[in-house]
């Protein structure tokens, strides 16, 4: 059964390709949802996929892309009836849920 988890992600993930790097991989391994930059300097980003999938997404996430430097991910898992089809990069905005 797919699950959806909010996710913040903190440490330099703006300004080097985190955002792409996140949609590139959500697409590769069949995770859909959305990310955005956060005006605080974090990524938000919702996921929804097999629990297994995500894993392995939150492995890539830890990572970044090679100018990133991931320091900690934030996780919550959500209930939601929004059915989402594709993995998508959002304008940056405020926080929906987890607080700094």
């Amino acid at each position: 059964m797919k699950t959806t988890q909010y996710l913040l992600v903190y440490g330099r993930v703006q300004g080097v390709g985190f955002r792409y790097f996140t949609r590139n991989s959500a697409i590769h391994l069949g995770v859909t949802g959305w990310v955005r930059n956060l005006h605080d300097g974090r990524v938000e980003l919702v996921a929804h996929g097999l629990p297994e999938i995500l894993i392995k997404f939150k492995e890539l996430l830890r990572r970044g892309p090679a100018s990133a430097k991931v320091s900690s991910i934030e996780v919550q898992v959500v209930v939601t009836e929004q059915s989402m089809k594709e993995f998508e990069i959002r304008e940056d905005g405020e926080a929906l849920c987890l607080k700094k």
